[in-house]
């Protein structure tokens, strides 16, 4: 062995170059490896195994032992600094890119131009609509708390903040993501932007672009000349486009003639017209007033007003709307009821539509609409005179369904759109009266209920109708005894017959026997919004003290039609713009309420017609189940009855035309009364004859519940006793039987009051008077059906 090797072998084989030496203290031990005998070797760098820290197995080069493991799938600092200011960097040249490539355009001037046309269902043309109503006014023409009070409710730090609002869009995103609805989350600069320059098409380009377009018109106009150009270009409704024409729509006044809570009100229009406007939709003055409230609030708190100016503030109720040309009859009506579910079902929202471009096809049927149009005038309006005073407070309004489909085929919303702009078949202001009774059956049925003493609700259960008996609950008397009409007392009554008769002892006690939440339930599963003003879950529910409209009355009578299956109405078959179709939203058709369910119910509503208070339906020619109904004072009387093939509702309405003040109809056209039985169902019977001529006539298909077959012969219902005090009842038969039930025993079964009320007892929350069926004469049943 040489003498090198000799000395690599020495220290650990690693020689020493000639001519080194070891500095003090180290030893030729250095490098890991131990030193000499005696001498102290120097320790090993961390990480090695016998590596040499250059690369060798268990080194990283630079001393760092290296990452192993899941570790390695982290990114270091460095990388991730280096991303991020990468990222940072990339949206600048972003914004830097789209600042520098987007102009201001020039204004959309051609947008606002177009109409929109409107078809029949066959393509013949309903109405043509768009014509634009602006007239443009300076800043100066807009009272100071005007547009505080546009500020208040669209953008309370208008002359603060910057044109875009970062935060704000990025939570709105959010909340459109999230299901929260859909929100803008705009400043006033970006909405000018939009109205002025671009479109209201929900798409990323277009709000990109507005994006910087409101930027670069923050930089080169004043915070005042894009406030006046907003003004001037928002829609309010009514067809009044900018804060000029919105004052001559709603208070026949130019702008700079309007108050503050005027321009509070105007200023509410601007979040949805549509949804504030209590003139074309009495219903909304809640929701109207709340916002209204709203705005003043937010000008007090940027102390625009005082506390003391604004408590002494009064809701402005805006006059009445002038219809536009060529919405005479009924167009305007239709024209208004396809907008609305064209908006509500976020087919196309309110500004947009308004901008025109539009084609859109029905689904009302020329002929159908003809029809009503006809009935009304022949059944009613030619009943009326100018010499009765009372007459002229007479309205109508229908609806009419294919139940099918779910397709509108018919809609009669007043005499004249120029004349009574308030649509009467979807205004939700009137109440349904004994019209909403079926819906506590159905829900006895679908949920088999029974009485409080264990019976199963059937067409033949027996009730007690005595008049103003308590209604009875799991625990006695629930503190509601309602009246039935003229104060009659039925006795044992069979559930049939106090269908035919309306008999409100009896539906209020199946009310709470079914359940009034129950009950609840099974009509908005029917087709009644859950939203319907006084649609509440107590007893007094089965009475119809909900305001639902007539065309919402009309989709739960087509579901009970098309066998308790349900899909949501239509009014629209088809949009289109230029070539672009509009996607409509699909028809989700489910089984609401059980088929049993729905034709039990049909079965008892096809007695009404035959030998209840719903005659007048005869008259169509038709197999036809239907329910008369009044509401409270006699200010609206409904009949709602459907065939086989086709849903109807028609409801005549006492309004003052002046004061828009709900009006009794004592004394109408020369009647007494005007009821369920009489004008409303004679209009319906007339409608559908004509609305079915040339269609072949079909029988209701049925599936009865158990013990629902009707028996050889109903029951003959006693004379109506001579005092109010509650008989008792015996035990019910099963299944029923032809004859009356056996002579009551002396003493009240259980779940009866052993003795008579002596008078209704009062519920918080529940009227003192609630809707019956009218009153009047002769007639059927030896008198106790009246004059309907």
């Amino acid at each position: 062995m040489s003498d090198e090797h000799a000395q690599r072998a020495a220290g650990g084989g690693r020689g020493a170059p000639a001519g080194w030496a070891p500095r003090a203290g180290e030893g030729p031990g250095r490098g890991g490896n131990s030193g000499r005998p005696g001498e102290p070797g120097r320790p090993r760098r961390p990480g090695g195994d016998g590596g040499d820290g250059n690369g060798a197995p268990g080194g990283n080069g630079n001393g760092r032992p290296r990452r192993t493991g899941w570790r390695r799938l982290l990114p270091t600092w460095r990388m991730v600094v280096g991303a991020v200011l990468f990222v940072v960097l990339l949206i600048a040249a972003g914004l830097i890119a789209g600042y520098m490539l987007v102009q201001i355009p020039a204004a959309n001037q051609a947008a606002v131009a177009e109409s929109n046309v409107y078809l029949y269902a066959d393509g013949s043309q309903l109405a043509r609509d768009g014509e634009v109503n602006r007239e443009s006014v300076p800043l100066s023409k807009v009272p100071r708390d005007v547009q505080h009070a546009v500020l208040a409710a669209e953008d309370r730090d208008f002359y603060s903040e910057s044109a875009v609002n970062p935060e704000a869009m990025l939570r709105a995103a959010w909340n459109t993501v999230t299901g929260k609805g859909k929100q803008s989350g705009s400043t006033i600069t970006q909405q000018y932007v939009k109205n002025y320059y671009l479109g209201q098409e929900q798409t990323i380009s277009r709000k990109v672009k507005e994006f910087f377009i409101a930027i670069k018109l923050d930089r080169e106009e004043s915070k005042d000349d894009i406030l006046e150009g907003y003004l001037n270009t928002s829609y309010f409704g009514r067809n009044a486009y900018g804060i000029q024409a919105a004052s001559q729509a709603y208070y026949g006044k130019d702008s700079d003639k309007l108050n503050t809570a005027e321009g509070a009100y105007l200023a509410t229009l601007l979040n949805a017209p549509s949804l504030y406007d209590v003139g074309a939709h009495p219903e909304n003055q809640a929701r109207a007033t709340a916002r209204w409230n709203y705005v003043l609030d937010g000008m007090v708190k940027k102390k625009w007003l005082t506390q003391a100016e604004r408590s002494a503030m009064k809701f402005p109720a805006p006059g009445k709307a002038r219809a536009r040309l060529g919405m005479s009859g009924q167009r305007g009506y239709l024209v208004e009821a396809v907008k609305d579910y064209l908006t509500s079902n976020k087919i196309v929202d309110e500004q947009t539509l308004a901008r025109g471009g539009y084609r859109i096809t029905t689904t009302v049927e020329k002929k159908k609409q003809d029809a009503f149009v006809s009935a009304v005038q022949k059944q009613l309006m030619d009943e009326l005179s100018d010499d009765r005073a009372v007459d002229r407070y007479v309205r109508a309004g229908g609806a009419s369904i294919d139940p099918r489909t779910g397709r509108v085929v018919a809609l009669y919303g007043g005499i004249d759109y120029t004349k009574q702009f308030v649509n009467n078949a979807t205004r939700r202001d009137f109440q349904v009266g004994s019209t909403f009774k079926p819906f506590v059956f159905t829900s006895a049925v679908a949920n088999d209920a029974s009485t409080q003493d264990g019976r199963t609700i059937t067409p033949f259960t027996i009730y007690d109708g005595t008049n103003k008996r308590p209604v009875q609950g799991p625990n006695g008397p629930v503190g509601y005894a309602p009246a039935n009409e003229d104060d009659i007392s039925y006795g044992p009554i069979t559930v049939t017959k106090a269908t035919d008769l309306s008999v409100n002892a009896v539906y209020a006690q199946m009310a709470q026997d079914v359940g009034p939440a129950k009950v609840k339930d099974t009509a908005v599963a029917l087709g009644i919004p859950e939203n319907t003003p006084d649609l509440n879950a107590n007893p007094s529910i089965a009475l119809g003290v909900a305001n639902a409209s007539v065309l919402d009355m009309t989709q739960a009578y087509a579901t009970l039609a098309n066998h308790g299956r349900h899909g949501a109405f239509t009014l629209v078959d088809k949009v289109t713009k230029g070539a672009e179709v509009v996607p409509l939203p699909s028809q989700d058709v489910k089984q609401a309420v059980t088929r049993t369910a729905a034709d039990t119910t049909t079965s008892i509503l096809e007695s009404v017609v035959d030998n209840g208070t719903g005659r007048g339906a005869q008259a169509a020619g038709r197999p036809a189940a239907g329910k008369t109904g009044t509401a409270e004072d006699d200010k609206a009387a409904w009949f709602a009855g459907y065939t086989p093939d086709l849903a109807t509702v028609v409801a005549v309405m006492g309004q003052d035309s002046e004061t828009g003040e709900h009006k009794s109809l004592y004394g109408a056209a020369g009647q007494a009364r005007i009821n369920g039985g009489g004008f409303p169902a004679d209009i319906w019977a007339a409608y559908t004859a004509a609305a079915l001529s040339g269609t072949s006539v079909k029988d209701f298909d049925l599936e009865l519940q158990s013990g629902a077959r009707m028996p050889t012969m109903e029951p003959t219902i006693p004379a109506p006793p001579t005092t109010s005090a509650p008989p008792s009842i015996p035990a019910p038969p099963t299944p029923p039987t032809p004859s009356f039930p056996p002579l009551p025993p002396t003493g009240p079964p259980t779940g009866f009051p052993t003795r008579p009320p002596t008078g209704p007892p009062s519920i918080p929350g529940l009227p003192t008077f609630i809707p019956n069926e009218p009153k009047g004469g002769g007639g059927l049943d030896g008198g106790l059906l009246g004059d309907y």
